[in-house]
């Protein structure tokens, strides 16, 4: 979809959506009380493998939850796996958290592509001006959301 191959990409702003230390102390508590309940029903070696099972487990669910990137480049747009040329980026809208629950729910569109950490409190709503493509907007979850919608705004 993209033909930037020989353009150059300078990456403009990029950030990682990371779940914050505060959302890690309860379900490592969880999976812990998890595998203690398991290993009182089998005393002994058999009774640590819930804890080597599910500890690492919870970290890994935690860490591919935060692997969520929003990069903004000179000729695109990167929210997760997904790309959208910048040429096809129309308005702009940021969305506080206030108003993130209208915009998730009675005023979503299922045909709309939707990036949500709930951990990240505003998000940005981006239209797209491609004919071809079902999606009418984007609206994904960003630190700093008058950055993103600003380096958007150049292009539309």
């Amino acid at each position: 979809m993209s033909d930037t191959a020989s353009a150059p990409t300078t990456t403009r702003h990029s950030e990682r959506l990371y779940v914050p230390w505060w959302g890690w102390p309860l379900p490592l508590i969880g999976g812990a009380l998890l595998a203690a309940e398991i290993h009182m029903g089998y005393p002994g070696l058999r009774g640590v493998l819930p804890y080597v099972v599910l500890l690492p487990l919870v970290v890994l669910v935690l860490l591919v939850l935060g692997r969520a990137k929003v990069r903004v480049t000179g000729t695109e747009l990167e929210v997760g796996d997904a790309r959208l040329p910048l040429r096809f980026a129309g308005e702009v809208e940021v969305i506080d958290k206030e108003r993130k629950r209208k915009a998730l729910g009675p005023e979503s569109d299922p045909a709309g592509f939707v990036l949500h950490r709930g951990w990240v409190g505003p998000m940005v709503k981006v239209w797209l001006t491609d004919p071809d493509d079902p999606t009418p907007y984007w609206i994904f979850s960003t630190r700093k959301p008058e950055k993103v919608a600003a380096l958007l705004r150049e292009h539309a």
